[in-house]
């Protein structure tokens, strides 16, 4: 039996120990989606983006310029990106929701020339557009030296983030992770967005992971490219158009004034007469106010919001039909 030193020893069990998620693109094992797969089903219809600095050490050098958002819309190429630069982030729509089924629900593209050089980013889903949940990330990778912008990194050492895997092959996320939290409808996710990790190991600008642990990835990256670079969202899993609130046409919504006073009214636009409730709930997804229960609704019906007693603040105004659920963001500014 060949014998190997205490020094190899140890090395084994360290990379034993910290690479434990699967491997990149083409190697057995791996997670990664071909961007040809059909698996996917759709891909996103709508980008908004925010940039980041090019290096967030260095703000006199600008944000990040390579790429707009519509390069995010569509099917992954594995060639054309939006920059976001550090700490930059786009939020990203679909025709039809997300759907939490069985096994991965979409997946996130990042165009990496090769398997070691990683740009990574956190992705968070919201089904209001106004509430965000990130999935829980890890990175394994040491934070102890800087990886700088020609550093190569292990995919092994990472989970939960964005850029793990090289051009064309994107990185997948199974919203059954998320299930059960307060204020997320896993079952219709309207929003994923996409936050750059700046991979600084300096206190002031860094990461961390779920476990508290900073995230080194390549940096600075002081140039227009700078950042994680977003090809594309594909969905694997889609809610069915029964379940669409941007496709029903049973209800509108309108809300006049916006922001809301004591002297505000809804007004109900519906297809037929049909039963309704309306609350109101906090950002936190929490109702705060029931203002009808059980309400027998006219075609065209106006409720007053008059006994309505709130802070002021922004809430979500929730309209609820046995087909649907509409919810409106509004904001109460009561003199």
């Amino acid at each position: 039996m060949e014998r190997i030193s205490i020094f190899t020893f140890v090395l084994l069990i360290v990379h034993t120990a910290f690479a434990q998620f699967d491997p990149p693109a083409g190697q057995a094992g791996t997670k990664a989606m071909y961007k040809d797969s059909t698996a996917f089903v759709a891909w996103a219809t709508g980008c908004q983006l925010k940039r980041g600095y090019q290096d967030i050490s260095n703000p006199s050098l600008g944000y990040t310029t390579s790429g707009d958002s519509s390069l995010v819309i569509g099917k992954a190429d594995g060639m054309k990106a939006v920059s976001l630069g550090d700490g930059g982030s786009a939020i990203v729509t679909f025709k039809l929701p997300i759907a939490n089924a069985t096994g991965n629900d979409f997946a996130v593209f990042e165009n990496g020339f090769n398997a070691t050089f990683l740009e990574l980013a956190f992705v968070e889903v919201s089904s209001d557009g106004i509430n965000y949940f990130r999935f829980p990330a890890t990175s394994n990778t040491h934070d102890t030296v800087q990886l700088d912008n020609a550093a190569d990194m292990d995919a092994r050492r990472i989970n939960n983030l964005a850029g793990k895997y090289r051009a064309s092959y994107g990185t997948p996320f199974d919203l059954e992770e998320l299930s059960g939290i307060s204020g997320l409808d896993v079952n219709r996710i309207t929003h994923v967005r996409i936050v750059d990790v700046v991979g600084s190991i300096l206190p002031a600008y860094a990461s961390y992971d779920k476990n508290g642990k900073k995230i080194n990835d390549p940096w600075a990256t002081p140039f227009p490219t700078g950042g994680f670079d977003l090809d594309a969202v594909g969905i694997i899993h889609q809610a069915p158009p029964a379940s669409i609130l941007e496709e029903l046409t049973s209800i509108r919504c309108e809300i006049f004034p916006n922001p809301v006073t004591s002297a505000s009214s809804i007004r109900l636009e519906l297809d037929k007469t049909q039963t309704i409730t309306i609350d109101v709930l906090d950002l936190t997804g929490r109702q705060v106010a029931a203002i009808a229960t059980d309400f027998q609704a006219q075609l065209s019906t106006t409720i007053s919001l008059e006994n309505m007693k709130l802070k002021n603040g922004a809430y979500v105004l929730r309209v609820n039909t046995a087909q649907a659920v509409v919810k409106k963001k509004i904001v109460i500014a009561n003199e």
